[in-house]
């Protein structure tokens, strides 16, 4: 079994930070991509960031300069740090991972169980 858990969302002020984690633990041979996507109240699940497992980035338009999406390999956990931060960033924010379990295996991918992020004044 693999399992995500996400964590440091909360209520933040429209231009303030936030700093998310998502920490993979379970039977783990190897973990490919990573991401984070997020989906606001009455609207589908978008991508947000991917780092790959030889870190590169890539994010979608409306994040890019205000979020930057990290990993740390030794402890098997995925970052994203959001700056500048707006009501429209309010959303469940969810991690995934690309992992395989065995060295045959191919890869699946897991999901967290969300974190809130609200935006308000």
């Amino acid at each position: 079994q693999v399992q995500l858990v996400e964590s440091g969302g909360g209520l933040v002020q429209p231009g303030g930070s936030l700093r998310l984690s998502c920490a993979i633990s379970g039977s783990i041979f190897s973990i490919n991509a990573m991401d984070w996507y997020r989906q606001a109240r009455g609207t589908l699940r978008e991508w947000v960031a991917t780092i790959t497992s030889h870190s590169v980035t890539n994010y979608a338009d409306s994040m890019k300069g205000r979020f930057t999406i990290s990993r740390d390999s030794a402890k098997n956990t995925v970052y994203l740090q959001m700056n500048s931060l707006k009501p429209e960033d309010t959303a469940v924010y969810y991690c995934h991972a690309m992992v395989s379990t065995t060295p045959t295996m191919a890869l699946i991918g897991y999901w967290g169980q969300g974190t809130q992020v609200t935006v308000s004044s």
